[in-house]
């Protein structure tokens, strides 16, 4: 038989990760977001940018959880990440880099904190976060192209983040 929202049996959990966006403006984008901040039980949702759209689009993507996933709004992401790691948060970036490790390699650390940075449809993480990042990874990949989705490579980060805190 399969199971709905009204029959499985997952356990509830919060983990100690905040997931900062900085400048994802795609509708679509935040709202799975939000979905899978809730699926994976993250602890915050920090939206980051200018423009973040926040209407009847996003609303379609995540299903009503921007109405139970804890966010927040801000401007800079700089800040918000420089006031992240002023109290003690790991600063995980998930870009690639020269000096990026995979992410399938990585052991996080279960004695801090960890404030996943996730960068902009275009053009990633910006050099500034990439400076203030404890580390940098990424997903190995195994095509011609170099990258995915935003909200996509965040659903495997998010993945083996939770795997090994659990």
């Amino acid at each position: 038989m399969q199971l709905n929202h009204y029959n499985t049996n997952f356990k509830k959990r919060t983990f100690p990760v905040i997931l900062v966006s900085e400048n994802v403006t795609n509708a679509a984008n935040i709202g799975s977001l939000f979905r899978i901040s809730d699926a994976f039980g993250v602890e915050k949702l920090i939206l980051c940018g200018e423009l973040i759209p926040l209407g009847r689009k996003m609303a379609k993507t995540s299903r009503a959880t921007e109405k139970i996933v804890d966010y927040e709004i801000n401007h800079s992401a700089l800040e918000t990440v420089e006031s992240l790691k002023s109290k003690g948060f790991q600063i995980i970036s998930l870009e690639i880099t020269s000096q990026s490790k995979p992410i399938h390699s990585f052991i996080f650390s279960k004695e801090k904190p960890i404030a996943l940075i996730i960068g902009d449809e275009n053009f990633g993480v910006s050099e500034d976060i990439l400076k203030l990042s404890d580390e940098t990874l990424h997903i190995d990949m195994f095509g011609q192209n170099s990258s995915m989705n935003v909200v996509q490579a965040t659903n495997i980060a998010l993945f083996e983040i939770t795997k090994q805190l659990l």
